[in-house]
């Protein structure tokens, strides 16, 4: 089996190749990334046993002929790519719709002239928009953002292919938890990073704001198990846990006693999104997390150099 996954040398796409290198029923990972963020830490270190697998082709997801190219011979895309930009998800609408919208367009172009049978895509649990109650699947979306517009514009362009190949659309929860090729950008990570060297979390808002949330290494694992899965093609949810933010601060304090925060504009109540795991999707693909919160925030920490 042939697998190219664009965005592959970012924050999941680096835990999704070290998962899929040990899958004897992969013989080939094409890497389809563009290098925009700098960062080449999926290249550094080398690999025991299976880098004969993986090939790097720098491209844009613009580029329809480089698309092309890239899809010979491939069996499954992983659609990781995406311009991600947290906490200004509402600045530069442009570039959103040229990377999420019109990139997944050109993507879905060039898979429907290729052989590939199988196509992933990680859309975001931002499309839902706000809601104090726990959602599931069949709540409508009503995106409050220009990254989560342009990620429900690309579900469109992917659910074309429905009837012709397998599709899956998984609306993931905001990804923390450390990786080589980590965002610091999101929520738990900046807040972790900030506590370990700064002694100090600066909270927008009144830190009652709720999310849910996924860890890094649970969806690299229940994407790489999408391959020999039995699961349907369709939409489906792909979070673990839901907590607010002052929930994280708290958890925080009990490792970190000494740990002080700020509020900014803490008047502010901001935006509340709830999402409903999907019991079974998680089961199928594996996600039966019974550690704590706390523990994995001790093992975030302790990966720090001092």
């Amino acid at each position: 089996m042939n697998v190219l996954i664009t965005g592959g040398a970012g924050y999941i796409g680096t835990e999704l190749v070290d998962k899929l290198i040990s899958d004897t029923q992969v013989d080939r990972i094409v890497v389809y990334d563009n290098l925009s963020r700098a960062n080449f830490n999926l290249f550094l270190g080398k690999r025991k046993e299976g880098h004969h697998k993986i090939k790097l082709i720098k491209g844009d997801l613009l580029d329809s002929r480089g698309l092309r190219n890239a899809l010979k011979d491939i069996d499954t895309v992983y659609h990781l790519a995406a311009r991600v930009t947290t906490p200004f998800a509402n600045v530069d609408a442009h570039l959103y719709e040229q990377i999420n919208h019109w990139g997944t367009a050109e993507l879905v172009y060039a898979i429907e002239d290729s052989n590939v049978k199988r196509l992933i895509y990680a859309s975001s649990a931002g499309v839902y928009g706000s809601s104090d109650q726990a959602v599931d699947e069949t709540y409508s979306p009503d995106p409050k953002s220009f990254y989560a517009t342009s990620k429900l514009r690309g579900e469109e362009h992917v659910r074309r292919l429905s009837d012709k190949i397998n599709t899956y659309i998984f609306r993931c929860g905001n990804v923390y938890g450390y990786s080589r090729s980590m965002r610091f950008d999101a929520v738990i990570n900046r807040f972790v990073f900030e506590a370990n060297f700064e002694k100090r979390i600066t909270i927008h808002g009144n830190g009652e704001q709720t999310r849910s949330f996924i860890h890094v290494d649970w969806i690299a694992a229940a994407l790489a198990r999408v391959l020999h899965s039995t699961l349907p093609g369709g939409t489906y949810n792909l979070v673990d846990r839901t907590l607010s933010v002052m929930d994280i601060v708290d958890e925080l304090k009990q490792l970190m006693p000494d740990l002080e925060f700020i509020l900014i504009n803490q008047h502010m109540k901001l935006s509340q999104l709830k999402i409903k795991p999907n019991e079974e999707v998680n089961r199928q693909l594996g996600i039966t997390n019974t550690g704590s919160f706390r523990d994995e925030l001790l093992s975030f920490i302790s990966r720090f150099s001092f």
